[in-house]
């Protein structure tokens, strides 16, 4: 199944689709994104996609919300240059990553990405090289509010759902058609939505927290 989640002007998060499709088919997102034009959707209000670096899905979506930019996981992308690297540099490695991808500002983070080059181009050249192809979409979400940037960073959400319909599904040995998958998907989404309406978007939340927890 392939999903596809949005977030309001008011940060809600809700389900914008749910299709059974091939992931790797640059035609099935196309269509997917066509049909959510057909029911509404203004190209020009979408800001962001946030994906894991699959190549017909990222072009897709820049042909059909020319406007838009994009967000690659940095998750898939450090676990990419990671296993180029030798075990025993591993750890060392995801640590300049994400010295690189939780800097305080653009300008730091690509300081250390240019350091991280420099220090490792000898050494795993072909991690490197992944690196340079995504560095710039990776840094994306730093156009943005800085309490939505924990958000924004990864695709978690997408990830967290298709853990959730796993494990509904799982223990159902068989469905009996493609519509019984809908329903049963669909009934999921939905107590998803009611529990994300009491967890806004970013770290919009916390300022109201910090009310309880500051020692006056």
């Amino acid at each position: 199944m392939l999903v596809v989640i949005g977030v309001t002007s008011t940060k809600q998060r809700v389900f914008l689709n749910i299709q059974q499709g091939d992931k790797d088919s640059a035609t099935t997102w196309r269509e997917i994104f066509k049909d959510l034009k057909q029911r509404g959707l203004e190209a020009s209000d979408v800001k962001l996609g946030i994906m894991d670096g699959l190549q017909g899905l990222e072009k897709v979506f820049c042909e059909e919300f020319q406007k838009a930019k994009v967000q690659r996981c940095i998750v898939h992308v450090m676990r990419n240059v990671t296993t180029k690297a030798p075990k025993a540099l591993h750890q060392e490695v995801t640590d300049s990553l994400r010295d690189i991808f939780y800097a305080t500002d653009r300008k730091t983070a690509i300081e250390r990405y240019e350091e991280f080059v420099k220090k490792y181009d000898g050494t795993i050249p072909s991690g490197v090289a992944s690196l340079k192809r995504s560095i710039e979409s990776c840094l994306t979400f730093y156009d943005f509010p800085e309490e939505e940037w924990v958000s924004l960073r990864t695709t978690n959400i997408i990830e967290r759902v298709n853990k959730e319909f796993k494990r509904r599904t799982r223990p159902m040995e068989i469905l009996a058609s493609e519509r019984s998958a809908y329903v049963i998907l669909g009934f999921v989404a939905y107590k998803m939505e009611a529990n994300w309406k009491c967890a806004p978007f970013g770290k919009s939340n916390l300022p109201i927290l910090r009310n309880f927890t500051q020692i006056s």
